[in-house]
């Protein structure tokens, strides 16, 4: 007998819900795969730096001027800055200011500063004058210290400023520094200085400074045995960062570690200072996601 038009067979919607539930729990499982692929394998994360030695805000006209320099950051659209000639209540020269707190209030940005002097103040009870590196960062910064760099001749005390910062999950620890500029020697024991400081982590590095020295010169083919040049990397052209009224030298760097990948680099016109900044935008390796020095 054949069953009438339009009477639901029993066995016809067993199947169906059966194939229903059969699809719904493939998909979750695909979804569930996806995730753990996401997990197993993070994405790398961009980060744009830029290293820029701002003259404690005095441009190639003489002129003292913050506000321009701000500019000057806020316009790259660099997420971390790593400034060095940074004045904190040091004088006259630059009214006295804490540069480095005015420039993250500026930009809304978290500071950390590193004093390589560090003198008494001109009046008692003042803040002390201060003068050394800074990092400004849109990223937290989890801890930071300044290493003091040898001087064997007596010269300025130069420094190293280490910065700690998650990049979206991603560790990764960032160097501001400014070598002496008057002795290849003093240069070559701070940049060995550099390497040391740099064993002590195992995050991704990004170093960052006016090194005062050409990429020829031995202190740079030094450091360029364990870092990676940005420039030569991704840059176009000499590269030079100063002087910002004629540029001449390239003496201003972007390095890295090996595990990070440089996509963009350029050196910006202008002439806030007398040095020309440096903005690279590099890659950091997703699967060191969650780790820890």
């Amino acid at each position: 007998m054949t069953p009438a038009t339009g009477v639901a067979r029993p066995w016809a919607r067993t199947a169906r819900t059966a194939v229903a539930a059969a699809v719904v729990i493939v998909v979750v499982v695909a979804a569930m795969a996806t995730a753990a692929s996401a997990e197993v394998h993070p994405r790398d994360r961009e980060l744009t730096v830029m290293t820029f030695n701002i003259h404690h805000g005095v441009g190639a006209d003489g002129q003292l001027d913050l506000g321009r320099i701000a500019d000057v950051i806020r316009s790259s659209g660099a997420d971390v800055v790593a400034l060095q000639e940074v004045d904190r209540h040091f004088g006259e020269r630059s009214a006295f200011a804490d540069q480095a707190a005015e420039l993250g209030r500026a930009l809304h940005m978290h500071v950390a500063y590193g004093a390589n002097l560090d003198l008494e103040p001109l009046v008692p009870g003042q803040p002390r004058r201060q003068y050394g590196n800074a990092v400004l960062s849109r990223h937290r910064i989890r801890s930071s210290r300044n290493i003091l760099l040898p001087r064997p001749d007596g010269e300025e005390q130069r420094g190293l400023l280490e910065v700690d910062l998650r990049v979206r999950g991603v560790p990764v620890r960032v160097y501001a520094t400014h070598l002496q500029h008057n002795s290849a020697e003093s240069r070559r024991l701070q940049a060995e200085a550099i390497l040391q400081a740099l064993t002590s982590s195992d995050s991704s590095t990004v170093l960052l400074g006016d090194l005062n020295a050409q990429p020829e010169d031995p202190e740079i083919v030094l450091l360029l045995q364990e870092l990676v040049d940005a420039w030569m990397q991704a840059g176009l052209g000499p590269g030079y960062t100063y002087s910002a009224t004629d540029p001449h030298a390239r003496i201003d760097y972007v390095l890295h570690s090996d595990d990070v990948v440089s996509r963009v680099a350029a050196v910006l016109a202008t002439d806030v200072s007398d040095h020309l900044p440096v903005v690279v935008t590099v890659v950091l390796p997703g699967h060191r996601m969650g780790r820890d020095r």
